[in-house]
């Protein structure tokens, strides 16, 4: 559903979520380990979701990716727009560059309602709301730790 990319990049948000909760601040070695990305395309995601103000950054041998502690809620369909560049709810599935009520593609109908609901939670959610889940055992994600 997601491009690559878009996965890699709500994955290291959530991530350094859960890491900087008490401050710390990550260095992009451990980040693309922790959620099993190459490092160089793990820094190119980061420095995607620092320039669009979604996660912060401090250079220097104190530096490293975190949340600012009073930040405001990071809804997880920022995150989507701000890498793919697009709603991938306007988009069609099968990717006709036409696809409407009028004109459907052979499952227009049927994906409709799922997209207006994957909408909501894109919305709705955001990657404090997750890293609250996860802390409380309530999620899991590979080699996450806390």
């Amino acid at each position: 559903m997601f491009s690559k990319t878009c996965e890699y990049a709500i994955r290291s948000a959530l991530y350094i979520a859960i890491r900087s909760a008490d401050g710390t601040k990550l260095n992009i070695q451990e980040i693309a380990r922790e959620i099993d990305s190459p490092q160089p395309f793990t820094a190119k995601i980061l420095q995607i979701l620092v320039r669009e103000g979604i996660i912060s950054s401090v250079k220097g041998p104190n530096g490293g990716f975190f949340l600012k502690p009073k930040s405001k809620p990071i809804l997880l369909n920022s995150i989507v727009r701000a890498i793919d560049k697009v709603d991938i709810l306007q988009t069609c599935v099968l990717g006709l560059k036409e696809c409407s009520d009028k004109f459907p593609c052979p499952v227009h109908h049927e994906i409709k309602p799922s997209k207006y609901k994957l909408r909501d939670i894109l919305r709705g959610k955001s990657i404090q709301e997750l890293a609250e889940e996860y802390a409380k055992g309530k999620t899991y994600l590979k080699n996450f730790k806390s």
